[in-house]
């Protein structure tokens, strides 16, 4: 009989890329995805444990799982499984504990697996100096967007963050294989890709060649033309003149950076262990935004860090409020057992953190809508995604610059890069009129 399976994905890119991996081969050996109303004979849950909260997160979803798949074979893969296996495993019902390391295995492990009560354990230190496991994804269901995993590891040792210890040494995919990967994602029809890594900004790190991100980039833009490029999340320490300048004078390079801030406030910061100030910070979002047109900034927020004050948060506040920054994700600190941080001795009441938050949460929807206002009356390239409404009468897509764009149509459009005029703006993007491919 055909395997069913489902997979249930949390936290960042890297593990998104990582489960379309898992589904590509289990298909290939023969196993067929569960319809979302059937009951699965395989589980598997690429768990997330960058906060308490998406720790916790991972565990509801696990007992989802065992819920609704009563005789499924449940396995928890990924950063959960690597650093807390002793903590999964008193979760009655799973079976299967892998961590990160081996993730090539991985699908012929979940081929052949088995119940186990008390669940099996398959978890291996990282050694001091990884290599790269490349496992090239040529397919990602229900996307438009390809996935590129090219970067793995992280070393900053961030304060708040367990990260380094999921994850081990900054490693990074060789250069020929990005391109040949690339390559083969575009004869797939993929028209946008997105790099991502664990810290992308450290692409390079573990090989000899001496490359960094923007060389990458150049050598991609070389060797793979017609397709459309966005990076992830970047430190404000690692976006250089050099790629400010790539992105404005290239446009397969998407106009669209995610920075990682956290705080705007130089005390914090320095608690946070991240070498940047606030003053760096306000020059570079300045440079970017006087360089490139039309651009998207996103900034990361940690909001509510131990020893956090109210003239910390208004610092905070205020240099968001008065900088051109796009949207904002706002993260509430949770103690995340593990890390430094949660030895403070200074933590805030939740209640005060769950106020700063809405407050930055209602600055993000100010920054989207002057935003969106900014760009009325001119023409983007749109990724078409399909239909964005049941009635079948919009097609919703994003442009190079990371808007969501919505415009009439009587007929599916999907997977094209489309001319579209902004006309008005919603809660959700921006309307449009198309106005050619």
């Amino acid at each position: 009989m055909t395997k069913l399976f489902k997979i249930i994905t949390l936290g960042c890119k890297v593990n998104q890329y990582e489960s379309a991996f898992i589904e590509e081969s289990l298909v290939n050996k023969g196993c067929q995805m569960a319809g979302q109303d059937k009951k699965a004979d395989l589980v598997i849950i690429n768990g997330c444990i960058v906060t308490a909260t998406a720790s916790y997160q991972s565990r509801q979803a696990i007992r989802r799982a065992i819920r609704e798949n009563p005789q499924a074979i449940i396995t928890v893969v990924g950063c959960y499984g690597q650093v807390f296996p002793d903590e999964l495993s008193k979760i009655n019902g799973v079976d299967l504990i892998v961590g990160n390391k081996g993730k090539s295995s991985l699908p012929e492990l979940l081929v052949n697996a088995i119940h186990h009560n008390p669940p099996l354990i398959l978890m291996e230190d990282f050694a001091a100096s990884e290599t790269f496991e490349q496992i090239p994804v040529k397919s990602f269901s229900k996307r438009t967007r390809a996935f590129l995993k090219i970067q793995d590891g992280c070393q900053s040792f961030c304060t708040y963050c367990i990260v380094p210890m999921a994850r081990g040494s900054l490693r990074s995919l060789e250069p020929d294989n990005v391109i040949t990967i690339l390559k083969d994602l575009k004869k797939n029809d993929y028209r946008e890709i997105v790099l991502t890594g664990i810290h992308l900004g450290k692409y390079g790190s573990g090989l000899n060649n001496g490359i960094n991100l923007t060389q990458l980039l150049i050598e991609i833009g070389k060797n793979t033309p017609g397709l459309r490029i966005r990076l992830s999340s970047l430190k404000p320490t690692e976006i250089k003149t050099e790629l400010i300048e790539l992105m404005v004078s290239n446009n397969w390079l998407c106009r669209h950076f995610h920075i990682s801030l956290q705080s705007g406030d130089d005390s914090v910061l320095k608690r946070m262990n991240r070498h940047y100030t606030a003053r760096m910070f306000i020059k570079l979002i300045d440079d970017i935004h006087r360089l490139v047109p039309e651009v998207s900034i996103g900034v990361d927020v940690l909001v509510g860090f131990p020893g956090e004050s109210e003239r910390s948060f208004n610092n905070t506040f205020e240099l968001l409020k008065d900088l051109p920054v796009t949207y904002l994700h706002v993260f509430p600190y949770s103690r995340r057992e593990g890390t430094a941080a949660a030895q403070f001795s200074d933590h805030l009441d939740h209640k005060v953190i769950k106020e700063r938050a809405f407050l930055l949460r209602s600055l993000d929807k100010e920054k989207r809508r002057i935003f969106r206002d900014s760009l009325m009356g001119q023409t983007f390239s749109v990724l078409a995604e399909g239909w964005a409404t049941k009635e079948r009468n919009l097609i919703w897509g994003l442009s190079d610059n990371y808007v969501r764009f919505y415009f009439p149509s009587e007929s599916l459009i999907k997977n094209k890069m489309v001319k579209a005029k902004a006309e008005s703006v919603t809660e959700k993007g921006i309307i449009a009129q198309r106005v050619g491919f």
